[in-house]
């Protein structure tokens, strides 16, 4: 295999000037028809980053089925008390305070601040998970794929402290289009990354050009994989004659999912509504029991994200990475209700500028925004620039790229 460089000591990069670093592929001498072992690290924050996750893995079991590759959630390493303060802490924080949120992101947002905290984040990222570095220990992977920005820290910690070691390659796989400081730990070697804006910012922040590649964000195989929106459409029971409007609320149906159902039974113009609630049983229920003007179909925890997106005219969401790269892998057009001040807001923003979305700042906006926009040249419009942005071979490109680190 040969022996991984180790970059100098990170704890030391976390508190000099901004390093223009990452590693370039002669750092890594191995051939790559090796078998690899493969980590892909990630956090239960909004099913954005799982799903990242399970794409980067399909991947690359389809690229090196040989390789040995472990997925792991990081929380699942940590207290059962500080996982649930962590995930519904989240939850709570951008669903019923947003504005204090939006704070916390603007505030954090600094690469200054962050290198003076790292020695901090990585003591807190060291206390609780103490079971996941042992995994990593075990497992001894060649590379780690970090779709969040938690197992960078643990990285952080575990390189500094690996002196004698082959230290893993680290890559952060940043899942929005705008990069937060947070993503920028210095003991990252390689960041893949959703936009040439995005490049620009971390380069700008202090990243070599030739750490950071850009790739698209990570979805699944199957949003490259054509389908047959007729055939969907039968299968599901719509209407051939009526357009399509996709709502959707999350994997866990966050958002003001009900009063966008409430706007649209104003829509003048006939449609047809699907509806998905992702894991929120209570809103799917308090739905279904509702009458409508509309035709609609009201979905829990969907598999079939691929097809539900390829009958629809228009998708109508809040604006997570996950969630635009999904639909702008499959070139339908979005339309941005209350994106969650920080990087929905940023996510919200890029779409805009691109022409691939539009946005409404007020719920009682929908019904004459939509009604003005189904059937014109400007949905048409931002259908092609939805195409133009999309990346649906993303998971496949940052294996390569990975890959190309160990040539």
């Amino acid at each position: 295999m040969g022996n991984i460089h180790r970059p100098d000591d990170p704890m030391k990069l976390a508190f000099k000037k901004p390093q223009r670093g990452g590693l370039s592929a002669a750092h890594f001498p191995t051939s790559s028809s090796s078998t690899l072992r493969i980590l892909i690290a990630t956090v239960t924050a909004g099913a954005g980053h799982l799903q990242a996750a399970a794409a980067l893995e399909e991947a690359w079991r389809e690229l090196r089925p040989r390789d040995s590759v472990q997925r792991l959630d990081v929380l699942d390493f940590t207290p059962r008390l500080y996982r649930k303060v962590y995930v519904e802490g989240y939850v709570q924080l951008v669903e019923h305070a947003p504005e204090l949120w939006a704070h916390v992101f603007k505030k954090t947002d600094n690469p200054q601040l962050i290198r003076r905290l790292a020695r901090f984040r990585r003591t807190v990222a060291h206390l609780t998970t103490n079971k996941f570095v042992r995994q990593l220990k075990k497992f001894k992977p060649e590379a780690v794929l970090c779709t969040h920005y938690m197992p960078l820290e643990i990285m952080g910690r575990f390189k500094a402290k690996a002196k004698r070691t082959p230290a893993p390659l680290t890559v952060s796989v940043v899942t929005d289009f705008e990069a937060h400081a947070l993503w920028m730990e210095p003991s990252v070697d390689l960041y893949c990354v959703a936009a040439e804006e995005t490049k620009a910012r971390l380069v700008a922040r202090g990243a070599m050009p030739e750490s950071v590649a850009v790739t698209g964000i990570p979805v699944a195989a199957k949003f490259s994989t054509p389908v047959d929106p007729a055939v969907v459409r039968k299968r599901l029971g719509l209407r051939d004659d009526l357009p399509t409007l996709l709502v959707l609320g999350g994997g866990f149906g966050m958002g003001p999912v009900a009063q966008i159902m409430r706007e649209l039974n104003k829509l003048e113009r006939l449609i047809q509504v699907l509806v998905v609630c992702g894991r929120n049983q209570e809103l799917r229920r308090e739905l279904a029991l509702q009458d409508r003007r509309h035709p609609t179909h009201v979905l829990g925890f969907v598999s079939n994200m691929q097809e539900l997106m390829a009958v629809a005219e228009l998708v109508i969401t809040k604006p997570g990475g996950l969630t635009t790269s999904e639909a702008l892998a499959i070139g339908k057009p979005i339309f941005v209700l209350n994106p969650i001040p920080g990087q929905e807001a940023a996510n919200s923003d890029f779409l805009l500028e691109h022409g691939a979305a539009a946005k409404a700042n007020r719920l009682e906006d929908l019904p004459y925004r939509l009604d003005k926009l189904i059937g014109s040249t400007k949905l048409a419009e931002m259908a092609a620039a939805a195409q133009l942005l999309g990346k649906p071979q993303a998971a496949s490109d940052i294996c390569r790229q990975v890959l190309q680190r160990f040539k």
